[in-house]
Formats: structure tokens, C-alpha cells, sequence
């Protein structure tokens, strides 16, 4: 069993990147389809429970959020694995002008998601870590370390 988390601003392309990965092997928990951070909390805790392997599926941005995640799943001796997604802000904000209806946000939204951005750590009780490009429809991954 292992938790995935993505981190990024949104339109990085951390959906897409659960859908090709990890949609059929890892139940996708996300705030925008939950709707509330009780029911999302909720389904974390079954996973964690029943040993469900699981993409946390949010922005991520902050130390202090990913925090809640990685000490709840530390206490139980399952892997957080981090997927950092390059967060540029005029690309992000591209992709999600071309986004319909309730998935495209506002782009002030974006923008302060962008501005509380803090690149994680090891430190902060990852497994492992990865940084994430989508680069001509495509998604290039590396290890971590050759971005710090």
C-alpha cells in the first residue's frame, strides 16, 4: 500500500496525470468531487483502514496541508509518495481558460494558489519524491533531488 500525493497549482495537469497513472490501481481522493474537507478526510481514513492504495488528488501547495496527510499515514507506517508538478503560472492559467464549466476556476484563484506555492521536502516525511513536466502532451518524470 502507498499514498500518492500530487502537488500543484491548478491546470498542472494533476488529473490527468492520476487518470494515466494511477486510475486503476489507486482510488482518487479530490476535494472538488467531494465537496467537503470532512468527507475528503473521511475517505482518507478508509483507505488508511483498509489498506487501499490512494492518490490525494489537491493542490497541495502548503507544508502545513501536507502535513495533516503525511503524519495521519507516518502513523501507520504507509508511504507518501510526491508527485510536484512545474507549476508555471501563464501556462496554468492557459490550460485552464480552456477548461468548461465548473472545472475552469477564476484566475485569481489560480494565481494565489500559485503565490502560497512551497516546493516540498524530503523532510517533511516523504518516501520519495518526483517532479513532474508535461512537455508535448506528455508527462517526464524525475527524481527530485536533481531539482534542489
Amino acid at each position: 500500500m502507498e499514498i500518492i500525493m500530487l502537488i500543484g497549482i491548478p491546470a498542472s495537469g494533476k488529473s490527468s496525470f492520476y487518470q494515466e497513472r494511477f486510475a486503476a490501481s489507486h482510488l482518487r481522493i479530490n476535494r472538488d468531487m467531494l465537496k467537503t474537507q470532512a468527507r475528503t478526510s473521511s475517505l482518507f481514513e478508509w483507505c488508511l483502514a483498509r489498506k487501499q492504495s490512494c492518490v490525494i488528488d489537491n493542490t497541495n501547495t502548503t507544508r502545513a496541508v501536507r502535513s495533516r496527510w503525511i503524519t495521519s499515514a507516518r502513523e501507520k507506517d504507509i508511504p507518501v509518495i510526491g508527485f510536484f508538478f512545474e507549476s508555471k503560472l501563464e501556462v496554468a492559467l492557459e490550460r485552464n481558460r480552456e477548461r468548461e464549466g465548473a472545472a475552469r476556476i477564476r484566475d485569481a484563484g489560480v494565481s494565489y494558489l500559485h503565490s502560497q506555492l512551497q516546493l516540498p521536502s524530503l523532510g517533511e516525511g516523504f518516501f520519495s519524491l518526483f517532479f513532474v513536466r508535461l512537455a508535448d502532451s506528455r508527462f517526464e518524470v524525475e527524481p527530485w533531488n536533481h531539482f534542489c
